[in-house]
This record gives structure tokens, C-alpha cells and sequence, in this order.
């Protein structure tokens, strides 16, 4: 992926055991299947049912748990997390799982998302005393759920996850059992699984089927499981509200060998090619993609309109992430690193480009050039995403409102930008055709927000002054 250069960030993932002599090691499996959601940093929390132990560090997960650092983490239950950095900042004190020790016992809370009103429980908390260890939303939960004035463990995390609001698929560690909670309109993907007599919680089924572990049931929105050694309950914190699962994930973020509420993520990405032939119609002699997320929308596309598909552009997997910088140039120069084209397919040749999304335009702009620089005679970019117009809050970093270049600009503007000879975006109603995911009885709502401004949870005036003003 190129979402380092892209401007457009997954945001983390969460992988949790219960029940398995090796734990540890499950979890390590686990994370690294869903690297790609996160490379910031990384982290386990493993419990014996007496202490919690935890190892994180910033980096991959094959750089942090070496195989001296794995053998530190015993236990029958683990919760592991990988990072990108989106509220909050990058430092090993943001780096999860958090681990909390008090003389009621300890809990450590792995998260994926954002929540809209952190900043907000932070000030009210701290005119109260209290301290906050780092500056990741995901501590305001640990404050809340030890404030609670509940008894017992699970009234006190239900009771904490009422007070906040946003994005959120929680995995909660204490020496007893393990805790999962989805925000009640499931803006993120979360999935139940089981490996013998263990049970398995993960971002994305991909992470299921490296373990071994077989798939049982998605995470419902509102829904809070409580696993121990007992078995499984589950309970709901939340009213019914609208579901709304991020539109991206089917489009960018996840797996194409993932499933997310049953749908295959390549299929859903390649019915968008096909419909985006459909929308676009397009003369041309060679559909290519911008590895690797858009491939599976270029072999729709290619197929739909007759065309061949052919590999225009070729990804240089090895680059450091030393290389991947924030400033402009340098951002620039990480395209010209980590992508060539390929003149033998493109020379002489009308070439379709398909790519998942355009943020700043930077990127589509370099591989333009690239590709015509190669010998490309024309260069139409076809975009399996609507326009990103619109800041997301809900722990993807789609960076502030005027960095947005369709946020001022009209198609055929961001098209004389990037320099294509044609510029085609996938119409929302085609998107939402795509991926199937379309019947309201159903409950198969969609967050639509980075593309139509209309966001499913309340904003707060310090969350929009960060986004917009930052």
C-alpha cells in the first residue's frame, strides 16, 4: 500500500486469545497478519491468570518481539495491537496495549478508532485529578472505568463505555478474563473466532485464517463480550442506533482476503472496477493498478470493458520506512522509491490507471508523470472511491479539511492538477452497488462522512477546531 505517501493512514488493529497455552505466540501470528494496518508500533499484553506481562515497542512486529522478547510473554490469554498514530501522537508511551496496575488488580485496553470526545473527558477528568500517562484517547476509557463507583468489573466497562463516543472495537485484559466492546455503530470491523477451545478476537478475518482459527460471528454494534474460563457472555451497552460501517475499509484499509460482515473485501473491490467501467467508458488499450490495494478494482475494471489488464506499475517492496517522511519533497520523492513503471506495457499506449482514492493528489500526480514518462500516450485515472472532501474523526488519517483537494476543487480541476487526460471518481450510489451491502432491512448502513460530510455520531467544537484548524 501506499498510504504512507497517499496521505491516507490506516488506522490500527487489534488481535485478542483466550484460552490457548501459547497465547503469545498466537497474537504475534495474529498482529502480523494485520500489519498492514498499522507500523508505528506494536504491542502484547499476556496474562497467567495471576499478573499481567507486557512487551511493546515502536516499530514491525517482527522487529519488536524477537524470539527472547516472546519468551518473556507467558499465559493462557494475550490482547496485541499494531499502531498507526492518529489522536494522540507516535512515542513509545502511545503504544498499545495501555497496561494499568491499581490495588484492585490490573487491565490493559488494546484500541482501534478514535473517540470524538476524549478531549472533552480529558479536561473534566483532569479538573478532577486526574493524570494522563500519554496523550492517546484510548487512556480516557482506563480513567472511566476505574472511576465507575461500580462493584463488579463488567458493570464498570459497561458503564465507561457509555460515557464515550466515536469510533471503537476495545479489547480489555485483566487477569481474568477478556473484555471485547464495538461502539454502537460499528464503525469499525471487528470478528469473533475459535481455535479448538479458544477463543479469538480480531480486526480482520484474514488474522483468523493464519492462526488456524475458524470464523463464528461478527462483533455486533453496541455489543460487549465477556470471555473467561467460564465460556462467553454477551450484553449490549447501547440503544439501537444506525449502523455505519466505514465505507474505506471495503475500498482501502482491510485485506483483500478478508470478509468483513460476510462480504469478501477483493470481490467488493473488484465489483467497484467493474462498475467503475461502466460509469467511466473509457477508449483506451491497457488497464493497469496502483499496487496493491487498487489491483483488485483494476482486474473488475479490465474485465468489465474488454480490456487488458497488465502490470504498468511495479512496487519496490523494499524501501525502509526510514525513507517515508513527512515533508512534501520527501514525500514525493517516497513515490518515485517505491514505484516504477513499467515502459514495456505502457509505451505507445493509452493507459487507464486505477487507483482506490486521491487525498492530496501528490501521489497521482508523481505516478501521471511517471506513467507518461514512460511513454504512456494518454493517462486516464479511474478512482474507486468517491471524492475524499471531508475530514475523517473516526481514527483514519485523512489529514485536515484544506489539505483535501476535492474539499476546493472540482473534478476537472484535480484533474488538470494530477496532469490525466481524464479524471472519473465512482459515484456513491455505484460504491454502495459494489459492495452489496445495500438492503436497509438488513441494518447495512454505511459511514459515507469523508465523502458527504454527514458524520453518524455528534461532533464536538474541540474535535472540529483540530481537524479543520490544526
Amino acid at each position: 500500500m501506499l498510504a504512507e505517501l497517499r496521505g491516507l493512514n490506516e488506522e490500527c488493529g487489534v488481535f485478542g486469545v483466550w484460552g490457548h497455552s501459547d497465547a503469545a505466540s498466537i497474537t504475534y501470528y495474529g498482529l502480523h497478519a494485520l500489519q498492514h494496518r498499522g507500523q508505528e508500533g506494536t504491542g502484547i499484553v499476556t496474562t497467567d491468570g495471576e499478573k499481567l506481562e507486557i512487551v511493546k515497542g515502536e516499530g514491525l512486529v517482527t522487529e519488536v518481539f524477537t524470539s527472547e522478547v516472546m519468551s518473556e510473554l507467558k499465559g493462557k490469554a494475550a490482547i496485541g495491537h499494531v499502531r498507526y498514530a492518529t489522536a494522540g501522537g507516535s512515542g513509545y508511551e502511545n503504544v498499545q496495549p495501555l497496561l494499568f496496575h491499581s490495588q484492585s488488580g490490573s487491565i490493559a485496553l488494546a484500541h482501534n478508532g478514535n473517540l470524538v470526545n476524549a478531549r472533552l473527558i480529558k479536561s473534566i477528568l483532569e479538573q478532577q485529578g486526574s493524570i494522563f500517562q500519554t496523550s492517546s484517547d484510548t487512556e480516557v476509557l482506563a480513567h472511566l472505568i476505574r472511576r465507575s463507583g461500580e462493584r463488579h468489573m463488567k458493570d464498570q466497562v459497561r458503564n465507561a463505555l457509555k460515557q464515550i463516543e466515536g469510533a471503537f472495537a476495545y479489547l480489555i485484559l485483566t487477569e481474568s478474563e477478556m473484555m471485547v466492546a464495538l461502539d454502537p455503530h460499528g464503525l469499525r470491523p471487528l470478528s469473533l473466532g475459535k481455535l479448538g477451545d479458544a477463543y479469538i478476537v480480531a480486526s480482520e478475518t484474514c488474522a483468523f485464517d493464519v492462526v488456524g482459527a475458524e470464523f463464528v460471528r461478527d462483533v455486533l454494534p453496541g455489543e460487549l463480550l465477556i470471555i473467561n474460563d467460564e465460556g462467553i457472555s454477551s450484553e449490549f451497552f447501547s440503544d439501537n442506533k444506525p449502523s455505519a460501517i466505514c465505507a474505506m475499509e471495503y475500498i482501502y484499509f482491510s485485506r483483500p482476503d478478508s470478509d468483513i460482515h460476510g462480504i469478501n473485501v477483493h470481490t467488493a473491490r473488484k465489483n467497484m472496477g467493474k462498475k467503475l467501467a461502466v460509469e467511466a467508458k473509457i477508449e483506451a488499450d491497457v488497464v493497469t493498478g496502483v499496487p496493491d490495494s487498487s489491483i483488485s478494482a483494476a482486474i473488475g475494471y479490465a474485465e468489465a470493458a474488454g480490456i487488458p489488464y497488465e502490470m504498468g506499475l511495479v512496487k519496490n517492496r523494499y524501501v525502509g520506512r526510514t525513507f517515508i517522511q513527512p515533508s512534501q519533497s520527501l514525500r514525493e520523492q517516497g513515490v518515485k522509491m517505491k514505484l516504477s513503471a513499467v515502459r514495456g506495457v505502457v509505451e505507445g499506449k493509452r493507459v487507464i490507471m486505477v487507483d482506490d482514492s486521491i487525498v492530496r493528489g501528490t501521489t497521482s500526480r508523481r505516478i501521471v508523470t511517471m506513467l507518461k514518462d514512460a511513454g504512456a500516450t494518454e493517462v486516464h485515472v479511474v478512482i474507486s472511491s468517491p471524492p475524499i472532501q471531508n475530514p475523517c474523526f473516526y481514527g483514519i488519517d485523512t489529514s485536515t479539511k484544506e489539505e483535501l483537494i476535492a474539499s476546493s476543487n472540482t473534478v476537472e480541476e484535480i484533474r488538470e492538477l494530477i496532469g490525466a487526460d481524464s479524471l472519473t471518481f465512482i459515484s456513491i450510489e455505484g460504491m454502495l452497488e459494489a459492495i452489496g451491502r445495500v438492503d436497509k432491512d438488513k441494518n447495512c448502513g454505511h459511514c459515507l462522512a469523508c465523502f458527504t460530510g454527514e458524520y453518524p455520531t455528534e461532533l464536538y467544537p474541540d474535535t472540529l477546531q483540530y481537524y479543520y484548524q490544526k
